[in-house]
């Protein structure tokens, strides 16, 4: 496959709404089929009480992972938004079994970071189709535009985040619906207020989350010790981030729990 760099066109559209669907795929069927095959041994690390959910950061301890989120594929398409020099921090997954009651509340990424400045792009890896019938995510255009807006703490509530967006803020009704292919990704800016719901279908609904930050981007050792930056392209000009090694090992877990988003917005 050739370069998969955003046109002017796509780079203007982002800019404005923040997010980018509609873009090439990154893996083909076969190789999809490959990775889900694969996906099951990451999984049977987990531990009792666990979830796949609890899986955050194993990229740097699993090349099955890192070999994904170091693609160059998809640096290309993230390129396009971050500029020549950017780090790769954070994966984790998000997965919808059928019949799954879970969903994601209404949030934004960077309220629960401790990283500034805002310069941030989430790449959202699909592992199967996705659309409105099994939880496919939904934003809220135009939203990255009005910086960080108040979030309230909810214990009643089906979302696996508690820390979720007031309500009143934005009209649902304009919230765009995102489908995906298996092996395509979606782009979406830190600030994008975005949620999915739940997964009534009886289709699983997978996906892998990767976070990319400019280089210029500073993480909060006293929130975040554990920390990591991969970089990806260009050069670290600025080094503010502890830089990560990267894993040797096909499935591996960190030896720490990397921190959940959670968990960093309880610190705000």
């Amino acid at each position: 496959m050739g370069s998969f760099a955003l046109s002017k066109e796509q780079k203007e559209f982002y800019g404005q709404y923040g997010y980018l669907l509609g873009l090439p795929r990154i893996y083909t069927p076969r190789e999809m089929e490959r990775i889900n095959a694969e996906l099951p041994r990451l999984l049977a690390l987990l531990r009792p009480g666990e979830t796949a959910k609890d899986i955050r950061e194993w990229h740097e301890t699993s090349t099955y992972l890192f070999e994904i989120v170091m693609n160059p594929r998809i640096h290309d398409l993230v390129e396009g938004i971050l500029g020549p020099n950017f780090y790769c921090w954070a994966s984790s997954f998000f997965i919808k079994e059928p019949f799954s009651q879970s969903t994601v509340g209404w949030h934004q990424d960077a309220y629960y970071w401790p990283m500034a400045p805002h310069h941030t792009v989430t790449v959202w890896l699909a592992f199967d189709d996705v659309d409105e019938e099994n939880g496919g995510m939904k934003v809220i255009p135009g939203s990255h535009l009005h910086g960080l807006l108040k979030h309230r703490r909810s214990v009643e509530t089906t979302s696996v985040l508690t820390l979720e967006l007031e309500t009143g803020i934005f009209q649902e009704s304009d919230a765009v619906q995102f489908r995906l292919k298996a092996g395509e990704v979606s782009l979406h800016d830190d600030r994008c207020v975005h949620s999915s719901p739940a997964n009534p279908s009886a289709r699983r609904r997978a996906g892998l989350t990767i976070r990319y930050s400019g280089t210029e981007v500073k993480n909060d050792l006293g929130v975040n010790p554990n920390f990591k930056a991969y970089l990806c392209r260009g050069v670290d000009e600025f080094h503010l981030n502890p830089a990560g090694t990267p894993p040797v090992e096909r499935y591996g877990r960190p030896a720490f729990s990397a921190i959940s988003i959670e968990e960093a917005g309880a610190a705000r």
